[in-house]
């Protein structure tokens, strides 16, 4: 058995304690069997009144998808989250992504308990909005930085500091601050396994992304590859058909004079200022008692 697939048995046993405790069991197929393995892909599913829980791996990824019928296990069409799972992921990457299964099944299924608003504005910043799911989009700012800290743990305590101090994402920030520099700082080292990790995760979340997270990635991230040639050589053999121009294009005119002076204006950005709460109407106002309608 691959190193991929004793890591995979041991991501669903240490699931096991999660999904039980929110009701559900191993679903089993007509041959008893737990997991399964079709075309390639390995899949568990758990069942239970709330739903279906289904742990993929494929293509070097692990994935958490859910379905609302119980009846139907194979109907799991939704994915919850999804980190790479090959033969370099060790011990660490093991426990990182068991954590953050976990996590995401449990606020998924488990009990909705009372959140303060400064909370909801932080998790809403892990999900991406019905309009961007409706063009296809799955992938935000905030999911980029999530997974990439799973290949750079170092960069964990910035993207938690983050969210703490704004109470929402910033990926412009996070990324100019931290998370360029250290995906460069790779580039340039050129570990294979590293460079392998690394572009696994910018080539799924850019295919997959909203159009600021393609440009985090494309401008922000690599565009600091500065035209380097022998650089972007390096990248080219890991970067996907989809991304690769789009980088080397970017990478091109921040090279040029009208790059060089559009990146200077995106050295000095405006100062942060936090989203002015809004004052309730005139009718909120009078409902609340907060005063009197005028008299006719």
């Amino acid at each position: 058995m691959s190193n991929a697939n004793e890591n995979f048995r041991k991501i669903l046993d240490s699931l096991s304690a999660t999904t039980e405790k929110l009701g559900f069991a191993a679903y089993k197929d007509e041959n008893g069997e737990f997991m399964t393995e079709k075309d390639g892909v390995v899949s568990a599913r758990y069942t239970g009144e709330k739903g279906v829980i289904e742990v993929r791996f494929e293509n070097e990824r692990i994935s958490v998808f859910s379905g609302d019928d119980p009846d139907s296990p194979e109907n799991t069409p939704k994915r919850l989250t999804a980190s790479m799972l090959d033969e370099n992921t060790d011990e660490r990457d093991v426990k990182y992504i068991i954590s953050d299964f976990s996590e995401t099944i449990n606020d998924k299924f488990g009990a909705k308990a009372p959140v303060s608003k400064r909370v909801q504005q932080q998790k809403a910043q892990h999900t991406v909005s019905k309009a961007a799911v409706k063009n296809g989009s799955f992938y935000d700012p905030s999911t980029l930085a999530s997974k990439l800290c799973l290949v750079f743990p170092e960069l964990r305590p910035y993207y938690k500091e983050n969210l703490d101090k704004y109470g929402e994402f910033l990926g412009e920030e996070f990324f100019t601050k931290y998370g360029a520099a250290k995906v460069i700082e790779a580039i340039k080292q050129n570990n294979p396994a590293t460079m392998k990790k690394l572009f696994q995760v910018l080539n799924e979340i850019y295919e997959d992304g909203t159009n600021d997270t393609q440009s985090l990635i494309a401008v922000t991230i690599l565009g600091e590859l500065g035209n380097d040639q022998i650089l972007l050589a390096r990248c080219v053999d890991y970067m996907s058909e989809t991304m690769a121009p789009p980088v080397i294009e970017v990478n091109k005119y921040l090279a040029s004079a009208a790059g060089k002076k559009a990146k200077k204006k995106l050295l000095n950005p405006p100062a942060y200022k936090p989203k002015k709460q809004k004052k309730p109407g005139f009718f909120s106002q009078a409902m609340a008692g907060g005063m009197q309608p005028p008299i006719q």
